[in-house]
């Protein structure tokens, strides 16, 4: 495949499909996807003859379908759910080629297969996403990690994958006003001093070993967070719940499901550890938060990017986080690394921040000029510059 100049482009039109709030697929994605998009729709009002059209693919498929749409992009992927489209070759009756793209944020369903079991239906489902994604022209997806991950377990080539970084919501922020930071601290009734998570309890999240760690270390966990604070829903089983054969199985062995089991470890966990779980949190008390923890420590086995770290940049909370590639990769020197399979090291350079004034200040600075490198702007442009190098490839 030879790439012209894009600048040659006279006129381009683009679609995005808006169904991405789709409940197989987690709500992070459906926060960055919709400021990917509006990022692109100020992006593309400064090009000339360059045009956004942001819709539901599932209610307007005949839409696709007219010819009008140079590319046509899926924000969204998911290994066990079918949501790439039967055929990327659109044509109309002039025998247009519209180019289609695929977002891929991460395949962490497939890496860690025993704790996200995609049962039968899944397996065939899986099978299908991957044929359908070969005639997929490009992919997006968020770190070199990703993409490296996206290669290996969905066997496609790397130079059809493009990593383009995601960047803070643009709400995080230093925030100066004590007595703004003083009033949610009394309103959620932080400790003075406490280390902060934000986000899911899935397993690829280990946070088991955050909570243990912060017991060694004799310090408090604040978790703010849907997921972990109505974790004990997800406790129960039930005929009515049991949807396939190994559900089936399982259920007569008297075996929990995988997930199940994970969330009722975890649950146990919070209640001996005595963790302050938060639930929902409005997005300007959220920023409070971020610069009220002492510590963010993101201890994920596994990311594709890693939003919550580069929001505690933004903030200016000194942050510990895994040795994963996908969060080393984005904190680039301005976090401390931990082993996330050790929780006497998480609990080691959280202790470090909490006591080590010179090196909290260090970090966090480290953390202002690192958070300088990720945009919506920016993600937009190279986001355009895919779609245009697709459109004149040859």
């Amino acid at each position: 495949m030879v790439f012209l100049n894009a600048d040659i482009i006279s006129s381009m039109r683009v679609a995005i499909d808006s169904g991405s709030k789709s409940s197989v697929l987690p709500t992070g994605v459906g926060v960055v996807t919709a400021m990917q998009i509006k990022a692109l729709g100020a992006e593309a009002r400064k090009i000339k003859n360059f045009q956004v059209d942001v819709f539901d693919f599932s209610e307007n498929s005949e839409k696709l379908l007219d010819g009008k749409y140079d590319v046509v992009h899926y924000p969204y992927f998911h290994p066990f759910f079918v949501t790439l489209p039967p055929s990327t070759l659109l044509r109309t009756s002039q025998d247009k080629l519209t180019r289609t793209v695929v977002t891929i944020h991460d395949v962490i369903p497939l890496i860690y297969p025993k704790y996200y079991p995609p049962g039968i239906k899944g397996k065939m489902r899986f099978l299908e996403q991957k044929r359908r994604l070969k005639d997929i022209d490009g992919v997006i997806t968020v770190s070199e990690t990703s993409k490296k991950d996206i290669v290996r377990f969905l066997n496609l080539p790397a130079a059809k994958i493009h990593a383009i970084y995601n960047a803070p919501l643009p709400f995080f922020r230093k925030e100066d006003d004590r007595n703004k930071l003083n009033e949610v601290a009394r309103k959620y009734k932080l400790p003075n001093k406490f280390v902060l998570y934000l986000g899911d309890v899935y397993y690829s999240k280990n946070i088991p070993n955050l909570v243990r760690a912060c017991k060694i270390a004799g310090l408090p966990l604040v978790i703010v967070g849907k997921q972990a604070k109505d974790i004990e829903n997800n406790l129960d089983t039930n005929l009515e719940k049991l949807k396939g054969p190994q559900d089936w199985m399982r259920f007569l062995l008297g075996k929990p499901h995988p997930e199940q089991a994970h969330y009722r470890m975890v649950n146990e966990l919070f209640d001996k550890v005595g963790v302050l779980r938060l639930g929902y949190i409005p997005d300007a008390d959220l920023v409070s938060i971020y610069n009220l923890a002492t510590v963010y420590c993101q201890p994920s086995l596994y990311e594709g990017f890693g939003l919550g770290v580069v929001h505690a940049f933004a903030c200016g909370a000194p942050t510990v986080i895994s040795k994963t590639q996908a969060l080393v990769e984005i904190a680039d020197k301005a976090a401390l690394i931990a082993d996330p399979r050790d929780p006497k090291d998480i609990a080691l350079k959280i202790r470090m921040l909490f006591e080590d004034f010179s090196q909290r200040v260090e970090l966090i600075n480290r953390g202002f000029e690192r958070v300088k490198n990720f945009s919506w702007e920016k993600n937009a442009k190279e986001t355009i510059k895919v779609y245009k190098n697709l459109v004149i490839s040859v």
